[in-house]
């Protein structure tokens, strides 16, 4: 993304030393024996109290808090003669620290727990009162474990679409299993998503975190206008303290009252991590992303994450990820490990934006024909059409009837009529000129929404990449082909070519469907350490934020 190799060497080291820094991460969870302490059995009086204590648990953990204790036989599982188990006194802890994992700690009772839990060395409690700590702290610790298996909000509720598949039996045995496990990180960790990006996410959170606690709001004044390298910048000193602040920018460089080439380079790096023309200008664009204050950016990682809660946990085959404001696709190995990037463009923002949901690649058709859909025809191809009819010809468009017969004849007005009220559609035939480029990749879904390849690449070459009608254009689809074929033996890289070079199209089914994945996150760490975030083009974080405060406030009342 820019020219200094040893810059972007520093870069990378600089971030990855802070994502793994010990220093720069929370305390852990103390370890805890591996041998749970006995079940500590109830009185047959307190039976009644326990089940009205149930009863009052949020309606939806109640049902998972009573079988937890059914099948604890009504036992006690956080205290043992009177005393907390050490995985209550660590769970104390991690519900302290939940904002580490990017979620609220009062949610869960916040530092609450070890108070309570602290009393009861110093101060003996009655059964009853054991009974109400005992399953508070079930429920607070269910609530932790749905959120980090789930998320806080459903997605249907900020336009996204997935489910929830399995995950209620997760979180079920989740909880079973911290009554005694010796390491609870790692059995809170079992239930959270397994992919690697996730857990560099949590690891960029906890350093933005404390990046946000150094953070003094301070930021330099923008110049009067566009600022071109070495150019006079007498507030050079603020943007290179904000810009070592992030990893942009080496602490030794030098800088002078100018915009010089050290400054020039962070900034390049700088705009290369917030999905901006890495031109090394200091525009108004550049400028609305280096005022942002960082605690802006420690909540672009909590929704990222958020949204990465509502994926599905398991695949048949490694899926293939697309995030729209990354304008970018990754395929996935066995291990969710990236084992192809290119960039994609993606519906426009204000008009057809494309949808987050989850799906199977079924088909690659090459040389696909473009059914133009309804809308489209008549808002953008007809009046075109009307007004250059010769184009009809040369863009290979053609009419069709209900029957799937092409229909002859000149566009007309009762052509017109009669494509709006279904009895015509309009088609483009393969070709050079095709909408659909030389091949599209199917999936079911209720958006009429596909990934293809574009006969007009030039708008890869823009930073912003939200221009098409909602589908997903892809940067290299003859890769991204080969990608998905490749279990099928008969269609060698050299098949690949030659049907996208062909004229007939031609439908391949998969043997195995190819999952897929369309998310909407702001905030993303790339393999080598390095912390992206881009821009809210849709408004989805807004929404979610808002989302967010809203349950939070129903479930406090």
């Amino acid at each position: 993304m820019f020219a200094a190799t040893h810059a972007h060497r520093f870069k990378t080291i600089l971030l990855i030393g802070l994502l793994l820094s010990p220093a720069r991460l929370p305390a852990q969870a103390p370890q805890t024996p591996q041998t749970p302490a006995p079940p500590v059995p109830i009185s047959a009086a307190s039976k009644s109290s326990l089940r009205g204590l149930l009863a009052k648990q949020p309606a939806r953990f109640r049902k998972a808090a009573a079988r937890f204790y059914e099948e604890r036989a009504d036992a006690l599982a956080w205290t043992a003669d009177g005393k907390p188990t050490p995985q209550a006194r660590a769970l104390a802890t991690m519900l302290r620290d939940a904002d580490a994992k990017g979620l609220a700690p009062d949610d869960y009772g916040g530092p609450l727990w070890t108070t309570r839990l602290t009393q009861l060395d110093s101060v003996p409690a009655g059964e009853y009162a054991l009974l109400q700590l005992d399953v508070g702290l079930t429920g607070a610790v269910l609530r932790y474990l749905s959120d980090l298996a789930r998320g806080r909000v459903e997605p249907r509720a900020v336009d996204a679409e997935f489910d929830d598949k399995g995950k209620h039996a997760e979180i079920d045995a989740g909880l079973r299993a911290l009554v005694s496990s010796g390491d609870l990180a790692a059995a809170v960790q079992a239930i959270e998503p397994p992919f690697p990006a996730y857990q560099r996410l949590e690891q960029a959170l906890q350093v933005y975190l404390a990046l946000a606690r150094q953070d003094d709001g301070a930021r330099p004044k923008p110049p009067k206008k566009s600022l071109a390298p070495g150019a006079p910048y007498p507030d050079a000193q603020r943007l290179a303290q904000l810009l070592r602040l992030v990893g942009d920018l080496p602490k030794d460089a030098a800088i002078d009252d100018t915009y010089g080439p050290a400054l020039v380079e962070a900034v390049k790096r700088f705009q290369a991590r917030n999905g901006l023309a890495t031109d090394g200008r200091l525009t108004a664009t550049t400028w609305k992303q280096l005022d942002r204050p960082l605690s802006d950016r420690v909540l672009q990682l909590q929704l990222s994450l958020e949204r990465m809660r509502w994926l599905p946990r398991a695949f048949h085959e490694p899926p293939l990820v697309i995030n729209i404001p990354e304008f970018r696709l990754h395929a996935d190995d066995a291990q969710f490990h990236w084992t192809m990037s290119m960039e994609v463009v993606v519906g426009r923002a204000y008009h057809h934006r494309t949808p987050a949901f989850a799906s199977q690649i079924q088909q690659v058709i090459f040389q696909p024909f473009w059914n133009v859909p309804a809308n489209i025809a008549k808002k953008e191809l007809e009046p075109e059409l009307t007004a250059h009819p010769e184009r009809w010809t040369s863009l290979g468009y053609e009419l069709i009837g209900k029957s799937g017969e092409a229909v002859d004849g000149p566009f007309t007005e009762e052509t017109r009529r009669s494509l709006a009220a279904g009895e015509l559609r309009i088609r483009q035939k393969p070709g050079p000129r095709n909408a659909l480029g030389r091949v599209k990749f199917v999936f079911p879904n209720d958006h009429q929404v596909y990934l293809h390849d574009t006969p007009t690449p030039a708008a890869f070459d823009k930073a912003r990449r939200d221009f098409s009608h909602g589908c997903i254009r892809v940067q290299d689809p003859e890769k991204l082909a080969a990608w998905v074929l490749r279990d099928q033996p008969a269609w060698t890289p050299e098949r690949v070519h030659d049907a996208m070079a062909g004229g007939e199209q031609l439908e391949v089914p998969l043997a195995r469907p190819i999952p897929v994945l369309i998310l909407y996150g702001t905030a993303t760490v790339m393999e080598d350490g390095e912390v992206h975030f881009f821009q809210d083009i849709y408004g989805y974080d807004a929404e979610l934020a808002q989302a967010l405060a809203k349950q939070r406030a129903a479930s406090s009342r």
